[in-house]
């Protein structure tokens, strides 16, 4: 799964003061007018520019490529439980048959069990593995997740996020993105 960025749309990456991107998957981007916005607004920096500019009557600047917020904003330390999330916990792998096609969850635990909605009981699942499981517990329908269900932190979506990039990564946006991974030998 890769998110499609138009690269004839000229995006700016968005970073956070500390020239981190606020996201990595969904990678922080905002269109070139929403980034202009920013910058007259005095919210940005501009730290790396396209060779485009825009124009009017009275004034030309070339679109930021590249900006970094004045005001540092705080990442949660606790992501939201949202089913886009689940699916980047679970690589957008089906945990019982490891797909990718045609995805939902499924409460490992069943509902009418006693098992509740939250992280720890919650995984990705194809329709079919979802349907062929049903109502029964892992045992009974001998159908067990690949991995166990855990609540993630934002460094784990981070890194499960940097996995599917986008199919469009300017040049200029590659010294910001992935800076803080361990360098191999």
């Amino acid at each position: 799964m890769t998110v499609a960025v138009s690269p004839d749309a000229l995006p700016a990456l968005v970073l956070n003061a500390d020239y981190r991107p606020l996201s990595y998957y969904p990678l922080s981007l905002w269109s070139w007018q929403d980034a202009i916005k920013a910058v007259f607004l005095e919210r940005v920096n501009i730290v790396a520019e396209y060779e485009h500019a825009v124009s009017s009557p009275t004034f030309s600047m070339k679109l930021p490529s590249v900006v970094s917020l004045k005001a540092y904003v705080k990442p949660s330390r606790h992501p939201a439980f949202t089913r886009f999330n689940v699916f980047l916990r679970d690589r957008f792998q089906c945990q019982y048959c490891g797909t990718g096609e045609d995805l939902t969850f499924d409460h490992v635990v069943p509902r009418h069990r006693g098992g509740a909605t939250t992280w720890e009981n919650v995984v990705a699942a194809c329709s079919p593995c979802n349907l062929r499981k049903g109502g029964m517990m892992p045992a009974q329908a001998k159908m067990w997740p690949l991995q166990k269900p855990y609540k993630p932190t934002v460094h784990d979506l981070h890194n499960n996020g940097r996995l599917f990039p986008p199919n469009h990564l300017h040049e200029s946006w590659m010294d910001y993105l992935y800076w803080d991974v361990e360098l191999e030998p």
